[in-house]
Protein backbone atom coordinates (compact mmCIF):
# COMPACT_ATOMS: atom_id res chain seq x y z
CA UNK A 1 0.00 0.00 0.00
CA UNK A 2 0.59 3.78 -0.27
CA UNK A 3 3.92 4.23 2.72
CA UNK A 4 1.53 7.11 4.12
CA UNK A 5 3.44 6.09 7.72
CA UNK A 6 6.70 8.02 6.12
CA UNK A 7 4.96 11.51 7.41
CA UNK A 8 4.87 10.04 10.83
CA UNK A 9 8.13 9.26 10.87
CA UNK A 10 10.80 11.77 13.16
CA UNK A 11 13.17 13.69 11.09
CA UNK A 12 16.23 11.03 12.32
CA UNK A 13 14.74 7.86 10.73
CA UNK A 14 15.29 7.25 6.73
CA UNK A 15 12.79 5.58 4.73
CA UNK A 16 15.05 2.79 3.50
CA UNK A 17 18.02 1.30 5.50
CA UNK A 18 21.27 -0.59 3.89
CA UNK A 19 20.05 -3.73 5.47
CA UNK A 20 23.52 -5.51 3.62
CA UNK A 21 26.11 -3.11 5.42
CA UNK A 22 26.89 -6.25 7.02
CA UNK A 23 27.55 -9.63 5.81
CA UNK A 24 26.23 -11.63 8.53
CA UNK A 25 25.51 -11.43 12.83
CA UNK A 26 29.45 -12.22 13.32
CA UNK A 27 30.45 -9.24 11.51
CA UNK A 28 28.52 -7.08 13.95
CA UNK A 29 29.79 -8.44 16.86
CA UNK A 30 33.58 -8.57 15.72
CA UNK A 31 32.94 -4.75 15.14
CA UNK A 32 31.65 -4.06 18.64
CA UNK A 33 34.33 -6.43 19.98
CA UNK A 34 36.94 -4.10 18.74
CA UNK A 35 35.21 -0.94 19.43
CA UNK A 36 33.84 -1.59 23.16
CA UNK A 37 36.70 -4.37 23.93
CA UNK A 38 36.96 -3.95 27.67
CA UNK A 39 33.39 -2.40 28.24
CA UNK A 40 30.79 -4.67 29.88
CA UNK A 41 28.73 -6.53 27.84
CA UNK A 42 26.63 -8.81 30.09
CA UNK A 43 26.14 -8.62 33.75
CA UNK A 44 24.32 -11.22 36.07
CA UNK A 45 24.26 -11.25 39.81
CA UNK A 46 26.79 -9.07 40.15
CA UNK A 47 29.40 -10.63 38.15
CA UNK A 48 29.90 -9.70 34.03
CA UNK A 49 31.77 -10.06 30.95
CA UNK A 50 33.29 -7.48 29.06
CA UNK A 51 33.04 -7.67 24.86
CA UNK A 52 36.34 -8.99 25.07
CA UNK A 53 35.80 -11.41 27.44
CA UNK A 54 32.60 -12.47 25.22
CA UNK A 55 34.42 -12.88 22.21
CA UNK A 56 37.42 -14.77 23.93
CA UNK A 57 34.92 -17.37 25.76
CA UNK A 58 32.75 -17.80 22.80
CA UNK A 59 35.61 -18.38 20.40
CA UNK A 60 36.67 -21.50 22.94
CA UNK A 61 32.96 -22.43 22.85
CA UNK A 62 32.99 -22.53 18.96
CA UNK A 63 36.39 -24.53 19.03
CA UNK A 64 34.95 -27.02 21.22
CA UNK A 65 32.18 -27.60 18.90
CA UNK A 66 33.79 -27.50 15.95
CA UNK A 67 36.55 -29.22 16.65
CA UNK A 68 35.74 -30.97 20.30
CA UNK A 69 32.05 -32.44 19.06
CA UNK A 70 33.15 -32.46 15.23
CA UNK A 71 30.02 -30.30 14.43
CA UNK A 72 29.61 -28.63 10.85
CA UNK A 73 28.40 -25.73 9.30
CA UNK A 74 24.77 -25.82 9.22
CA UNK A 75 24.31 -28.42 11.97
CA UNK A 76 21.77 -27.70 14.43
CA UNK A 77 22.92 -26.68 18.25
CA UNK A 78 19.80 -26.28 20.86
CA UNK A 79 20.10 -24.00 23.63
CA UNK A 80 17.59 -24.11 26.68
CA UNK A 81 18.58 -21.99 29.12
CA UNK A 82 17.19 -18.70 31.32
CA UNK A 83 19.03 -15.44 30.79
CA UNK A 84 22.32 -16.16 32.17
CA UNK A 85 26.24 -15.54 30.95
CA UNK A 86 26.35 -18.96 29.40
CA UNK A 87 23.67 -18.02 26.98
CA UNK A 88 25.94 -15.16 25.09
CA UNK A 89 28.34 -17.61 25.14
CA UNK A 90 26.66 -20.83 23.96
CA UNK A 91 25.03 -18.41 21.39
CA UNK A 92 28.05 -16.38 19.90
CA UNK A 93 29.63 -19.74 20.34
CA UNK A 94 27.50 -21.52 17.97
CA UNK A 95 26.96 -18.93 15.44
CA UNK A 96 30.99 -18.42 14.85
CA UNK A 97 31.38 -22.05 14.58
CA UNK A 98 28.56 -21.71 11.58
CA UNK A 99 26.24 -23.70 13.67
CA UNK A 100 22.01 -23.17 13.48
CA UNK A 101 20.80 -22.08 16.73
CA UNK A 102 17.56 -23.71 17.76
CA UNK A 103 16.30 -21.64 21.15
CA UNK A 104 13.87 -24.06 23.26
CA UNK A 105 11.87 -22.55 26.07
CA UNK A 106 13.22 -23.12 29.49
CA UNK A 107 9.54 -24.06 30.10
CA UNK A 108 9.13 -26.54 28.09
CA UNK A 109 7.64 -29.96 28.92
CA UNK A 110 9.97 -33.36 28.09
CA UNK A 111 6.80 -33.30 25.25
CA UNK A 112 7.27 -30.18 24.09
CA UNK A 113 10.97 -30.49 23.97
CA UNK A 114 11.08 -34.04 21.94
CA UNK A 115 9.14 -32.41 19.24
CA UNK A 116 11.60 -29.72 18.98
CA UNK A 117 14.62 -31.24 19.32
CA UNK A 118 13.13 -34.12 16.65
CA UNK A 119 11.90 -31.97 14.20
CA UNK A 120 14.90 -29.61 13.71
CA UNK A 121 17.44 -32.64 13.60
CA UNK A 122 19.41 -30.92 17.08
CA UNK A 123 22.89 -32.71 17.01
CA UNK A 124 23.84 -30.79 20.59
CA UNK A 125 21.74 -29.33 23.84
CA UNK A 126 23.44 -26.75 25.98
CA UNK A 127 20.99 -26.72 29.04
CA UNK A 128 20.77 -25.17 32.61
CA UNK A 129 21.44 -28.31 34.84
CA UNK A 130 17.70 -27.37 36.45
CA UNK A 131 16.14 -28.59 33.24
CA UNK A 132 18.79 -31.55 32.48
CA UNK A 133 15.87 -33.99 34.03
CA UNK A 134 13.40 -32.61 31.07
CA UNK A 135 16.28 -33.13 28.43
CA UNK A 136 17.03 -36.76 29.73
CA UNK A 137 13.02 -37.77 29.10
CA UNK A 138 13.17 -35.85 25.42
CA UNK A 139 16.11 -37.78 23.98
CA UNK A 140 14.60 -40.64 22.76
CA UNK A 141 13.77 -40.55 18.77
CA UNK A 142 16.05 -37.13 19.04
CA UNK A 143 19.03 -36.84 17.16
CA UNK A 144 20.99 -35.75 20.19
CA UNK A 145 25.04 -36.55 20.00
CA UNK A 146 26.19 -33.99 23.04
CA UNK A 147 24.79 -32.87 26.05
CA UNK A 148 26.19 -29.88 27.46
CA UNK A 149 25.40 -28.71 31.20
CA UNK A 150 25.74 -25.43 32.44
CA UNK A 151 25.28 -24.98 36.37
CA UNK A 152 24.20 -21.43 37.84
CA UNK A 153 26.84 -20.17 39.27
CA UNK A 154 29.27 -21.21 36.36
CA UNK A 155 30.37 -18.04 35.84
CA UNK A 156 30.27 -15.74 39.04
CA UNK A 157 33.86 -15.41 40.60
CA UNK A 158 35.30 -18.02 43.26
CA UNK A 159 33.51 -18.84 45.95
CA UNK A 160 30.39 -17.16 45.12
CA UNK A 161 29.35 -19.39 42.25
CA UNK A 162 30.56 -22.52 43.84
CA UNK A 163 27.76 -21.91 47.14
CA UNK A 164 24.97 -20.44 44.31
CA UNK A 165 25.38 -23.91 42.46
CA UNK A 166 25.57 -26.02 46.22
CA UNK A 167 22.50 -23.72 47.34
CA UNK A 168 20.49 -24.28 44.06
CA UNK A 169 20.78 -27.90 44.12
CA UNK A 170 21.05 -28.74 47.58
CA UNK A 171 19.67 -25.83 49.69
CA UNK A 172 16.65 -25.45 47.42
CA UNK A 173 16.72 -28.51 45.73
CA UNK A 174 16.04 -27.03 42.42
CA UNK A 175 17.86 -29.61 40.06
CA UNK A 176 16.13 -32.55 39.92
CA UNK A 177 18.07 -35.88 39.80
CA UNK A 178 19.41 -36.61 36.48
CA UNK A 179 21.26 -39.43 34.25
CA UNK A 180 22.59 -38.23 30.63
CA UNK A 181 25.46 -40.89 30.06
CA UNK A 182 28.00 -38.63 27.96
CA UNK A 183 27.37 -35.31 29.29
CA UNK A 184 29.75 -32.90 30.41
CA UNK A 185 29.56 -29.39 32.14
CA UNK A 186 29.83 -26.08 30.40
CA UNK A 187 33.12 -25.23 32.24
CA UNK A 188 34.83 -28.56 31.12
CA UNK A 189 33.70 -27.66 27.93
CA UNK A 190 35.00 -23.92 27.79
CA UNK A 191 38.44 -25.75 29.32
CA UNK A 192 38.90 -28.04 26.24
CA UNK A 193 37.77 -25.43 23.70
CA UNK A 194 40.62 -23.03 24.34
CA UNK A 195 43.31 -25.84 23.59
CA UNK A 196 41.78 -26.63 20.15
CA UNK A 197 42.58 -24.74 17.15
CA UNK A 198 40.11 -21.91 16.11
CA UNK A 199 39.87 -20.59 12.47
CA UNK A 200 37.18 -18.20 11.69
CA UNK A 201 33.84 -20.01 9.65
CA UNK A 202 33.30 -18.33 6.73
CA UNK A 203 29.25 -16.90 7.17
CA UNK A 204 27.33 -15.70 4.23
CA UNK A 205 23.98 -13.26 4.38
CA UNK A 206 21.73 -16.19 3.23
CA UNK A 207 23.23 -18.96 6.05
CA UNK A 208 20.67 -19.80 8.26
CA UNK A 209 21.06 -18.34 11.35
CA UNK A 210 18.12 -20.13 13.81
CA UNK A 211 15.37 -22.41 13.60
CA UNK A 212 12.97 -20.34 15.82
CA UNK A 213 9.71 -22.29 16.88
CA UNK A 214 6.75 -20.83 16.53
CA UNK A 215 2.97 -21.91 16.45
CA UNK A 216 2.37 -19.56 12.86
CA UNK A 217 -0.79 -18.66 11.93
CA UNK A 218 -1.70 -22.19 12.24
CA UNK A 219 -1.13 -22.99 15.86
CA UNK A 220 1.14 -26.39 14.70
CA UNK A 221 5.04 -25.58 16.26
CA UNK A 222 7.09 -25.21 13.33
CA UNK A 223 10.92 -23.67 12.65
CA UNK A 224 11.01 -20.59 11.29
CA UNK A 225 14.27 -20.12 9.55
CA UNK A 226 15.75 -17.09 9.59
CA UNK A 227 18.87 -16.52 7.64
CA UNK A 228 21.58 -14.10 9.14
CA UNK A 229 20.44 -11.56 6.36
CA UNK A 230 16.93 -11.50 8.22
CA UNK A 231 18.38 -11.24 11.40
CA UNK A 232 21.03 -8.26 10.13
CA UNK A 233 18.10 -6.26 8.64
CA UNK A 234 15.97 -5.86 11.54
CA UNK A 235 18.66 -4.82 14.05
CA UNK A 236 19.81 -2.18 11.49
CA UNK A 237 16.22 -1.48 10.86
CA UNK A 238 14.90 -1.07 14.43
CA UNK A 239 18.73 1.11 15.08
CA UNK A 240 17.90 3.54 12.48
CA UNK A 241 14.43 3.64 14.10
CA UNK A 242 14.83 4.27 17.73
CA UNK A 243 18.68 5.23 17.28
CA UNK A 244 18.09 8.84 17.88
CA UNK A 245 17.33 7.56 21.73
CA UNK A 246 20.62 5.64 22.25
CA UNK A 247 23.80 6.73 23.60
CA UNK A 248 26.81 4.90 22.28
CA UNK A 249 28.18 2.53 24.43
CA UNK A 250 26.59 4.43 27.47
CA UNK A 251 23.05 2.65 27.70
CA UNK A 252 22.75 0.42 30.46
CA UNK A 253 19.94 -2.21 29.21
CA UNK A 254 17.74 -4.64 31.62
CA UNK A 255 16.50 -8.27 30.02
CA UNK A 256 13.96 -9.45 32.07
CA UNK A 257 12.57 -11.18 29.14
CA UNK A 258 14.30 -14.44 27.75
CA UNK A 259 16.62 -14.71 25.53
CA UNK A 260 15.40 -17.74 24.16
CA UNK A 261 12.40 -15.48 22.60
CA UNK A 262 12.87 -13.76 19.77
CA UNK A 263 11.86 -10.21 21.12
CA UNK A 264 14.32 -10.52 23.58
CA UNK A 265 17.05 -12.12 21.29
CA UNK A 266 17.08 -9.70 18.50
CA UNK A 267 16.23 -6.26 20.72
CA UNK A 268 17.92 -7.46 23.88
CA UNK A 269 20.92 -9.12 22.85
CA UNK A 270 21.62 -8.44 19.22
CA UNK A 271 20.90 -4.49 19.56
CA UNK A 272 22.03 -4.14 22.56
CA UNK A 273 25.65 -6.34 21.44
CA UNK A 274 26.05 -3.62 18.72
CA UNK A 275 25.35 -0.41 20.47
CA UNK A 276 27.87 -1.46 22.98
CA UNK A 277 25.44 -1.50 25.83
CA UNK A 278 25.88 -3.25 29.29
CA UNK A 279 23.05 -5.68 29.37
CA UNK A 280 21.72 -6.50 32.84
CA UNK A 281 20.39 -10.33 32.59
CA UNK A 282 17.15 -11.31 34.85
CA UNK A 283 17.03 -14.93 35.51
CA UNK A 284 14.03 -15.03 37.01
CA UNK A 285 11.74 -12.24 36.24
CA UNK A 286 9.13 -13.48 38.90
CA UNK A 287 11.40 -12.54 41.29
CA UNK A 288 9.63 -8.62 41.82
CA UNK A 289 11.55 -7.44 44.55
CA UNK A 290 15.14 -8.90 42.93
CA UNK A 291 14.32 -7.81 39.44
CA UNK A 292 13.57 -3.84 41.28
CA UNK A 293 16.59 -4.17 43.51
CA UNK A 294 18.71 -4.69 40.33
CA UNK A 295 16.99 -1.46 38.94
CA UNK A 296 17.92 0.47 41.60
CA UNK A 297 21.79 -1.10 41.09
CA UNK A 298 21.91 0.62 37.51
CA UNK A 299 21.54 3.46 35.41
CA UNK A 300 19.24 2.26 33.78
CA UNK A 301 18.28 3.56 30.07
CA UNK A 302 16.69 0.73 27.99
CA UNK A 303 13.83 -1.29 28.84
CA UNK A 304 12.15 -3.90 26.65
CA UNK A 305 9.75 -6.03 28.12
CA UNK A 306 6.23 -7.35 27.85
CA UNK A 307 2.84 -5.93 28.93
CA UNK A 308 3.01 -8.49 31.57
CA UNK A 309 6.10 -6.92 33.11
CA UNK A 310 5.17 -3.58 32.62
CA UNK A 311 1.88 -4.23 34.78
CA UNK A 312 3.92 -6.14 37.71
CA UNK A 313 6.44 -3.20 37.92
CA UNK A 314 3.66 -0.62 38.14
CA UNK A 315 2.00 -1.80 41.10
CA UNK A 316 5.17 -2.45 42.90
CA UNK A 317 5.51 0.64 45.63
CA UNK A 318 9.13 -0.08 45.36
CA UNK A 319 9.68 0.20 42.18
CA UNK A 320 7.74 3.87 41.80
CA UNK A 321 10.55 5.39 44.22
CA UNK A 322 13.14 4.77 41.65
CA UNK A 323 15.24 7.39 40.01
CA UNK A 324 14.43 7.31 36.53
CA UNK A 325 16.24 10.46 34.70
CA UNK A 326 18.71 7.72 32.85
CA UNK A 327 15.68 6.03 31.31
CA UNK A 328 15.19 6.55 27.72
CA UNK A 329 13.51 3.81 25.95
CA UNK A 330 10.65 1.56 27.45
CA UNK A 331 9.45 -0.72 24.82
CA UNK A 332 6.51 -3.24 24.92
CA UNK A 333 6.31 -5.90 22.27
CA UNK A 334 4.68 -9.37 22.37
CA UNK A 335 1.72 -9.17 23.60
CA UNK A 336 -0.77 -6.20 23.35
CA UNK A 337 0.05 -3.28 25.71
CA UNK A 338 -3.23 -1.85 28.16
CA UNK A 339 -4.26 1.83 28.13
CA UNK A 340 -3.99 1.50 31.90
CA UNK A 341 -0.45 -0.13 31.97
CA UNK A 342 0.95 2.35 29.71
CA UNK A 343 -0.60 5.71 31.27
CA UNK A 344 0.77 4.25 34.57
CA UNK A 345 3.94 3.61 33.45
CA UNK A 346 3.98 7.71 32.33
CA UNK A 347 2.43 8.71 35.70
CA UNK A 348 5.07 7.14 37.69
CA UNK A 349 8.31 7.35 35.60
CA UNK A 350 7.42 10.33 33.27
CA UNK A 351 8.33 8.20 30.11
CA UNK A 352 6.32 7.13 27.19
CA UNK A 353 6.37 3.64 27.09
CA UNK A 354 6.06 2.81 23.75
CA UNK A 355 4.66 -0.43 21.73
CA UNK A 356 6.01 -2.65 19.12
CA UNK A 357 4.37 -5.73 16.77
CA UNK A 358 6.24 -8.34 15.43
CA UNK A 359 6.32 -11.96 14.93
CA UNK A 360 8.81 -14.91 15.12
CA UNK A 361 8.63 -14.75 11.08
CA UNK A 362 9.63 -11.40 11.19
CA UNK A 363 13.04 -11.38 12.95
CA UNK A 364 11.03 -9.84 15.16
CA UNK A 365 9.97 -6.18 14.44
CA UNK A 366 7.26 -4.87 11.93
CA UNK A 367 5.91 -1.54 13.53
CA UNK A 368 7.16 0.36 16.49
CA UNK A 369 6.45 3.48 18.30
CA UNK A 370 8.39 6.84 17.41
CA UNK A 371 10.48 8.15 19.81
CA UNK A 372 8.93 11.66 19.67
CA UNK A 373 5.70 10.32 20.77
CA UNK A 374 4.76 12.23 23.55
CA UNK A 375 2.29 9.72 25.13
CA UNK A 376 1.28 6.59 24.26
CA UNK A 377 -1.65 6.21 21.65
CA UNK A 378 -2.94 3.25 21.67
CA UNK A 379 -1.34 2.18 18.68
CA UNK A 380 1.91 0.10 17.85
CA UNK A 381 3.54 1.99 15.83
CA UNK A 382 4.71 2.82 12.62
CA UNK A 383 6.34 0.06 10.04
CA UNK A 384 10.33 -0.20 9.94
CA UNK A 385 12.42 1.79 7.63
CA UNK A 386 12.38 -0.88 4.37
CA UNK A 387 8.71 -2.57 5.46
CA UNK A 388 6.05 -2.42 3.71
CA UNK A 389 3.06 -3.84 4.83
CA UNK A 390 -0.63 -4.35 3.70
CA UNK A 391 -4.15 -4.32 4.92
CA UNK A 392 -6.12 -7.20 3.39
CA UNK A 393 -9.70 -9.08 2.88
CA UNK A 394 -10.50 -12.05 2.71
CA UNK A 395 -10.70 -12.10 -0.74
CA UNK A 396 -6.61 -11.29 -0.60
CA UNK A 397 -7.75 -7.86 -1.81
CA UNK A 398 -6.54 -4.85 -0.06
CA UNK A 399 -8.59 -2.62 2.26
CA UNK A 400 -8.78 1.04 2.36
CA UNK A 401 -7.50 3.06 5.58
CA UNK A 402 -9.08 2.53 8.76
CA UNK A 403 -10.88 -1.11 7.89
CA UNK A 404 -10.38 -4.05 9.49
CA UNK A 405 -8.39 -6.48 7.66
CA UNK A 406 -5.41 -9.62 7.58
CA UNK A 407 -2.26 -7.38 8.15
CA UNK A 408 0.28 -8.66 5.70
CA UNK A 409 4.43 -7.92 5.56
CA UNK A 410 7.01 -7.35 3.15
CA UNK A 411 10.83 -6.95 4.14
CA UNK A 412 14.03 -8.25 4.37
CA UNK A 413 13.24 -9.51 7.32
CA UNK A 414 10.73 -11.83 6.82
CA UNK A 415 11.85 -15.46 7.31
CA UNK A 416 13.18 -17.82 4.35
CA UNK A 417 9.85 -20.22 5.63
CA UNK A 418 9.00 -22.94 7.92
CA UNK A 419 11.97 -25.21 8.16
CA UNK A 420 10.89 -29.13 5.82
CA UNK A 421 7.33 -27.32 5.57
CA UNK A 422 6.73 -26.07 2.28
CA UNK A 423 3.23 -26.56 2.60
CA UNK A 424 3.25 -24.71 5.90
CA UNK A 425 5.06 -21.92 4.12
CA UNK A 426 2.89 -21.67 0.70
CA UNK A 427 0.06 -20.97 3.33
CA UNK A 428 1.56 -17.82 5.00
CA UNK A 429 3.27 -16.51 1.96
CA UNK A 430 1.14 -14.62 -1.10
CA UNK A 431 1.90 -14.59 -4.85
CA UNK A 432 3.40 -11.48 -4.29
CA UNK A 433 5.70 -12.04 -1.27
CA UNK A 434 3.83 -10.75 1.29
CA UNK A 435 3.55 -12.94 4.54
CA UNK A 436 0.32 -13.12 6.00
CA UNK A 437 0.22 -12.81 10.16
CA UNK A 438 -2.89 -14.06 10.98
CA UNK A 439 -3.39 -10.64 12.94
CA UNK A 440 -6.31 -8.40 12.19
CA UNK A 441 -5.23 -5.02 12.38
CA UNK A 442 -6.13 -1.28 11.10
CA UNK A 443 -4.18 1.67 9.70
CA UNK A 444 -5.23 5.16 10.01
CA UNK A 445 -4.32 8.30 7.93
CA UNK A 446 -0.80 8.96 9.44
CA UNK A 447 0.25 5.61 9.11
CA UNK A 448 -0.50 4.24 12.84
CA UNK A 449 -1.13 0.70 13.30
CA UNK A 450 -3.30 -1.12 15.41
CA UNK A 451 -3.58 -4.75 16.29
CA UNK A 452 -7.69 -5.81 16.53
CA UNK A 453 -6.80 -9.37 17.45
CA UNK A 454 -5.89 -12.73 16.38
CA UNK A 455 -7.60 -13.77 12.85
CA UNK A 456 -8.25 -17.44 14.95
CA UNK A 457 -9.19 -15.46 17.87
CA UNK A 458 -12.26 -14.01 16.82
CA UNK A 459 -15.40 -14.86 18.23
CA UNK A 460 -18.39 -14.76 15.62
CA UNK A 461 -21.70 -14.25 17.37
CA UNK A 462 -24.75 -14.24 14.67
CA UNK A 463 -22.25 -13.32 12.23
CA UNK A 464 -20.94 -10.03 13.94
CA UNK A 465 -17.42 -9.90 14.63
CA UNK A 466 -15.89 -9.57 18.40
CA UNK A 467 -12.12 -9.18 18.68
CA UNK A 468 -11.30 -10.90 22.31
CA UNK A 469 -8.88 -8.07 22.87
CA UNK A 470 -11.21 -5.62 23.03
CA UNK A 471 -13.36 -7.24 25.40
CA UNK A 472 -10.02 -7.91 27.52
CA UNK A 473 -9.00 -4.33 27.22
CA UNK A 474 -12.82 -3.28 28.42
CA UNK A 475 -12.99 -5.31 31.37
CA UNK A 476 -9.69 -5.01 32.58
CA UNK A 477 -11.05 -1.31 33.49
CA UNK A 478 -12.24 -2.64 36.22
CA UNK A 479 -10.75 -1.40 39.50
CA UNK A 480 -11.62 -5.41 41.30
CA UNK A 481 -9.61 -7.01 37.93
CA UNK A 482 -6.57 -8.15 37.90
CA UNK A 483 -6.39 -10.64 34.94
CA UNK A 484 -9.00 -11.05 32.07
CA UNK A 485 -8.83 -13.65 29.10
CA UNK A 486 -11.95 -13.45 26.62
CA UNK A 487 -12.78 -16.64 23.80
CA UNK A 488 -15.48 -17.80 22.34
CA UNK A 489 -17.66 -20.51 23.76
CA UNK A 490 -20.40 -22.68 21.35
CA UNK A 491 -24.00 -21.05 21.73
CA UNK A 492 -27.47 -22.64 20.85
CA UNK A 493 -28.68 -19.01 19.79
CA UNK A 494 -26.13 -16.72 18.39
CA UNK A 495 -23.62 -20.14 17.12
CA UNK A 496 -20.51 -18.31 19.61
CA UNK A 497 -20.75 -16.30 22.26
CA UNK A 498 -18.32 -14.44 24.64
CA UNK A 499 -17.03 -16.43 27.55
CA UNK A 500 -14.25 -14.23 29.91
CA UNK A 501 -12.06 -16.05 32.46
CA UNK A 502 -11.20 -13.58 35.23
CA UNK A 503 -8.60 -13.00 37.92
CA UNK A 504 -9.53 -11.26 40.73
CA UNK A 505 -8.10 -8.03 42.60
CA UNK A 506 -10.84 -7.38 44.68
CA UNK A 507 -12.48 -10.59 46.31
CA UNK A 508 -15.75 -9.34 46.46
CA UNK A 509 -15.92 -9.03 42.50
CA UNK A 510 -18.93 -11.19 41.09
CA UNK A 511 -20.28 -11.87 37.68
CA UNK A 512 -23.00 -9.27 37.89
CA UNK A 513 -20.74 -6.52 38.59
CA UNK A 514 -18.27 -7.18 35.44
CA UNK A 515 -22.04 -7.08 32.97
CA UNK A 516 -23.14 -4.17 34.59
CA UNK A 517 -19.51 -2.56 33.82
CA UNK A 518 -19.09 -3.86 30.35
CA UNK A 519 -22.85 -2.43 29.25
CA UNK A 520 -21.23 0.49 29.62
CA UNK A 521 -18.79 0.30 27.00
CA UNK A 522 -19.28 -2.55 24.81
CA UNK A 523 -22.56 -3.15 22.57
CA UNK A 524 -25.05 -5.88 23.70
CA UNK A 525 -23.85 -8.62 21.54
CA UNK A 526 -20.44 -8.17 22.96
CA UNK A 527 -21.39 -8.52 26.47
CA UNK A 528 -20.19 -11.82 28.34
CA UNK A 529 -22.26 -14.14 28.38
CA UNK A 530 -20.15 -16.40 30.68
CA UNK A 531 -17.87 -15.22 33.58
CA UNK A 532 -15.29 -17.95 35.37
CA UNK A 533 -13.24 -16.92 38.19
CA UNK A 534 -10.07 -18.36 38.22
CA UNK A 535 -6.76 -18.23 40.29
CA UNK A 536 -4.54 -17.44 37.40
CA UNK A 537 -4.44 -17.64 33.80
CA UNK A 538 -2.50 -19.74 31.60
CA UNK A 539 0.24 -17.68 29.39
CA UNK A 540 3.23 -18.64 27.70
CA UNK A 541 6.41 -17.41 28.86
CA UNK A 542 6.35 -13.81 27.60
CA UNK A 543 2.75 -13.69 29.48
CA UNK A 544 0.44 -14.00 26.37
CA UNK A 545 -2.48 -15.69 27.28
CA UNK A 546 -3.41 -18.84 25.82
CA UNK A 547 -6.68 -18.64 24.86
CA UNK A 548 -6.40 -22.14 22.64
CA UNK A 549 -6.09 -23.24 26.22
CA UNK A 550 -9.08 -21.45 27.84
CA UNK A 551 -11.29 -22.69 25.13
CA UNK A 552 -10.27 -26.40 25.80
CA UNK A 553 -11.06 -25.91 29.75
Amino acid sequence: MEPIWFKSYPPSVPRDVDVDIYRSIIDIFDQSVVRYADRPAFEQMGASLSFLEVERQSRAFAAFLRNGMGLQKGERVALMMPNILQYPIALFGALRAGCVVVNCSALYTSYELNIQLADSGAKAIVVLENFASVVEKALAGAEIKHVVIARLGDMLPFPKGMFVNFFVKYLKRLVPSWRIPGAMFFLDALEQGKALPWQAEAIGPEDIAFLQYTGGTTGTPKGAVLTHRNIVANLVQYHAFIGAKLQDGKDVVITAIPFFHILALTVSCFLAFKIGAKNVLIANPRDIPALVKEFSRHRVTCVPGVNRLFSVLVNDPAFARLNFSALSIAASGGSPLQNDVAARWKAITGKTLMEGYGLTETSPVVTGSPVDLENYNGSCGLPLPSTDISIRGDDGAELPVGQPGELCVKGPQVMKGYWKRPDETAKVMTTDGFLRTGDIATIDDKGFVRIVDRKKDMINVSGLKVYPNEVEEVVSMHPGVQDVGAVGVPDDKSGEAVKIVVVKRDPSLTAADLETHCRKYLAPYKIPRVVEFRDELPKTALGKILRRALRES
